[in-house]
């Protein structure tokens, strides 16, 4: 069904599960599509018919393939070679009462052959597809796995627009970028001769007949024909020259020197031609091209046409594979050369005005931009592209409109105010005597002050003017009138008036560097203080806060930050820049779609790009290198980011993107160490285990092999020890392997607490009798209360903490030696206490007696005091576990004193 014409946008639910699918299948592949290009230099040299063709061969060869779109060009032969190959369901979309049909995306992902067929790449795709252009669907297809066979003509290359457009005499508007023609993984040159071309096109088999007479009139001409073919050999060699070289370079490790290539991007209509001219140049000299664009307190003036250009030059600059850079200062040239001199700057790529200079170069002297930088730069190769082709400049009027702007009414009250003041003050020094050039002054001064309170140049001007017309009203005989009887004073208002003038203007000029660079000041002054908030904070969601509290500061704009969370995105964060919430509108399902296709494509999207460019924000991803830790969005509120606003919120997110990168290689770094900890613990209980298990075990062993062997010689005595001993050893294997298999849990943080509610006296009478056996001659006490002591526990953990804490007091302390356990009521919490009157611990042992594989005192141990250093770690795990705290202490008057808290709970006495 065609969509409505209020159905714009995608829906959301559609697009986050065609993204959802894009990211499964990118996961479920192992590598990136493979994109052939069939290339022409002019339509119907025969592109569809090979890439059909080598489709068919495709099929033979055992190739999943599907026609995503192919153009109906109404040829019988294509048509024919179409049978056979499935076509994917294209997309019906109804624009302005029309029904496009478009390349269906989502429907090419769904269905995901190994090859899809898209004719047309420069095609320009209908409003509300998710991508602007059809090569951006085909860069989707790429990173999802499916392999693209494409098509394309000569003049649809970026960089080659202007030199087909001076040609054929037809600017092409649908374009694609050099990277795309470049990074093919083939492209196959589909050539004929122009005459066989031409006779292909009188019969029919390009065009209709009405169609095919006017391309024969206008662009289909042996010259231009001869002419595209010999630019689309010469792309093809190029390429073919930049991957030998790039073989060469692999194969023997060698290497060249490249050049850097500088071109001066502004707003001027003909600065596209300057930056196509350099890509070229790049290219030829196999160099990098760097796009500068200076900003001055001129371009501060620009009006929005101006700065729609300026956005699509840089554009241009940026899809030709320029690296954009931004500076700041009046004196262009001098900044031009400063930028070249620091940056290895070889070439430098300029545009020249057919024009002669003008009367203000005449008159002063002053040097047109080419020349200033010539002289400030003479080592410098400066290649100057003429434009006197392109169309005629616009008048300086509408080049600064902004200037011009009619002024407000308060400017207009402060320029009579200042007029009307001098005008006092002036009669004032005429009555007193003082000479007509105090007065003039006083008027130049009035004309200054004009300058500085008021924006524009209109007060300005009408300043001048009311300083002559007042001076010549008010103190030129005759008076209050506007003739002069003096002739010479025409000469005295001439100088006036342009003094005036000139004096305001260069005020005017110093008054907007001076709040051009405080703008710009404040703007380094924000992207200086991200790097320090950035350190600052901890963790990703505050260090989200500063980007984005950064960016409002220095935009004025709300912002949104998605941050990753697993391959997926995550809550998102919302910034107001002002008091109006539209949480509302920046969070739907649609925004966050397109947040999620950023995050998945690691691309730009959003408001002011060509990928759903429906969105209300702007989505940045921000990365460091391929990885994508989140994605800001910028309401932008339908106007355009500056050049040098683009490039410090640019800086901005990277930084955001690093510091996110250094915590979690913290993060990693934190893991590896606890990794690096737990191998070292297990280390210690291997070794610990092969000496200490070895003897008890050595001792069973050989008390049973004595009993087998020879228990009916043996005294009834000795049985009975041998068999003791085997108790003995096998108790403390079991308590062991128990203590083992908790520590475990506890390292693998596998513990769940199965919380019940039980009386402290019945646990701890429960736990002696466990370790009743294994008092040999020591005694127990309770210390009994008479208050129910009702706690919230784990009881078997429990129960292993006392057994622990008593079998370690058995172990430790002499025969006969008394162990008292007993609880109380403190508060919330049932604190138990196992004492013994035994030797007690060491001060410098009681900081380190809970940690793990510790033992008590440096002598090696016996078989009555074997250990791990296990228990009382795992005491002190199950006790933190029920939210308590367990600490060691000194018995009086002698002895050691183990003291837990467990929580308390509270008898309903109305039960």
């Amino acid at each position: 069904m065609p969509r409505t014409a209020s159905d714009v946008r995608a829906n959301p639910d559609l697009l986050l599960k065609a993204v959802e699918r894009d990211a499964s299948s990118a996961e479920a592949r192992t590598r990136r599509g493979h994109l052939k290009i069939f290339f022409g230099y002019a339509a119907g040299v025969g592109k569809t018919y090979a890439m059909l063709q080598a489709a068919h061969e495709a099929q033979r060869r055992g190739v999943d393939v599907a026609a995503g779109y192919i153009e109906p060009h109404e040829r019988p032969a294509t048509a024919r070679l179409m049978e056979g190959i499935e076509q994917i369901p294209h997309e019906l979309v109804e624009h302005n009462g029309i029904t496009l049909t478009e390349f269906d995306l989502d429907a090419a992902i769904v269905r995901s052959p190994q090859l899809v067929l898209v004719d047309e790449l420069a095609h320009t795709n209908a409003p509300g597809c998710r991508h602007e252009k059809r090569y951006q669907d085909v860069e989707e297809l790429l990173r999802a796995g499916i392999d693209v066979y494409t098509t394309v003509n000569v003049q649809h290359i970026e960089s080659l627009n202007d030199m087909v457009a001076a040609i054929t005499g037809i600017i092409v508007s649908e374009r694609i970028p050099d990277r795309i023609f470049d990074d093919a993984d083939q492209v196959e040159l589909v050539d004929i001769e122009p005459e066989d071309l031409l006779e292909r096109l009188k019969a029919g088999l390009v065009y209709r007949a009405p169609q095919a007479d006017r391309a024969q009139r206008n662009f289909f001409t042996v010259e231009n024909l001869t002419a595209l073919r010999e630019i689309a050999l010469r792309r093809c060699a190029d390429r073919t020259g930049r991957l030998a070289d790039a073989a060469r370079v692999l194969g023997n490790r060698d290497y060249y020197t490249s050049e850097r290539i500088l071109v001066c991007v502004s707003p001027a209509p003909t600065n596209p031609r300057i930056v196509r001219a350099a890509s070229r140049m790049a290219k030829a000299f196999r160099g990098e091209l760097v796009a500068l664009f200076v900003e001055s307190p001129r371009t501060q003036t620009m009006d929005d046409d101006e700065r729609a250009e300026l956005a699509a030059n840089i554009a241009l600059a940026e899809q030709l594979g320029a690296h954009m850079e931004t500076v700041y200062g009046d004196d262009i040239a001098f900044q031009i050369s400063e930028f070249a001199r620091l940056s290895g700057i070889s070439k430098i790529v300029m545009g020249r005005s057919g024009e002669p200079h003008g009367m203000r170069q005449a008159l002063f002297g002053r040097k047109s931009l080419v020349e200033q930088l010539i002289s400030i730069a003479p080592n410098l190769d400066i290649y100057i592209i003429p434009d006197q082709a392109e169309p005629v400049p616009r008048p300086a009027a509408q080049r600064e409109p902004s200037a011009f702007q009619p002024p407000s009414g308060r400017d207009v009250l402060r320029t009579l105010g200042l007029s009307l003041a001098a005008t006092a003050i002036g009669a004032l020094f005429h009555r007193l005597g003082f000479a007509d050039s105090s007065i003039i002054s006083l008027y130049i001064l009035t004309a200054l002050l004009t300058a500085v309170t008021t924006t524009g140049r209109i007060c300005t001007i009408l300043s001048s003017i009311l300083s002559v017309v007042l001076y010549n009203f008010c103190f030129v005989t005759p008076l209050f009138s506007l003739d002069s009887y003096d002739r010479s004073y025409l000469v005295t208002f001439a100088i006036m008036f342009a003094t005036a003038m000139v004096a305001a203007e260069l005020t005017a000029r110093i008054a907007d560097n001076a709040r051009a660079s405080a703008k710009n000041a404040f703007r380094t002054r924000v992207l200086l203080e991200t790097n320090q908030l950035l350190q600052q904070a901890h963790g990703a969601e505050a260090r989200a806060r500063v980007a984005m509290s950064q960016l409002i500061k220095l935009l004025k704009l709300d912002v949104v930050f998605y941050p990753a969370d697993h391959g997926l995105l995550g809550d998102a964060l919302y910034e107001p820049a002002g008091t109006e919430d539209r949480s509302a509108a920046l969070l739907s399902d649609y925004e966050r779609a397109v947040a999620t296709w950023t995050f998945t494509n690691n691309k730009h999207a959003g408001a002011s790009t060509r990928t759903l460019p429906e969105a209300q924000c702007l989505y940045l991803a921000v990365r460091a290198g391929d990885e994508v830790f989140g994605v800001i969005g910028i309401d932008l509120q339908r106007r355009k980011l500056e050049a040098f606003e683009h490039s410090i919120v640019l800086s901005i997110v990277g930084e955001c993107a690093l510091a996110l990168e250094s915590d979690q290689a913290a993060r990693e770094r934190e893991e590896a160490a606890v990794l690096a900890k737990n191998e070292q613990l297990r280390a210690n209980l291997l070794r610990s285990i092969g000496h200490d298990l070895r003897t008890p075990l050595t001792a069973i062993s050989g008390s049973a092999a004595l009993l087998c062997e020879d228990g009916e010689k043996l005294p009834a005595e000795k049985r009975r020890e041998l068999a003791a001993a085997i108790c003995d050893d096998s108790l403390w294997l079991i308590d062991t392997v128990e203590n083992l298999l908790a520590i475990t849990r506890v390292e693998d943080e596998d513990m769940r607490l199965n919380l019940t509610s039980e009386l402290m006296d019945e646990v701890i009478v429960a736990a002696l009798s466990h370790v009743a056996r294994e008092a040999h001659g020591h005694r127990v006490e309770v210390a009994h209360t008479d208050d129910l002591l009702l706690v919230r526990i784990d009881v078997h953990l429990i129960m292993q903490v006392l057994t622990n804490l008593i079998v370690n007091a058995f172990k430790y302390t002499p025969e006969g030696s008394v162990i008292t356990v007993g609880a109380e009521k403190q508060g919330g919490w049932v604190v138990v206490e196992v004492a013994d009157n035994g030797p007690g611990i060491a001060d410098a042992d009681k900081p380190r007696i809970f940690d793990r594989f510790f033992t008590a005192g440096d002598a090696s141990p016996v078989d009555s005091h074997r250990s791990f250093g296990l228990g009382l770690s795992l005491c002190r795990s199950i006790v933190e576990a029920h939210g308590g705290i367990i600490e060691v202490d000194d018995n009086q008057p002698q002895g050691a004193l183990f003291r837990f808290t467990l929580p308390a709970e509270e008898i309903d006495i109305h039960e």
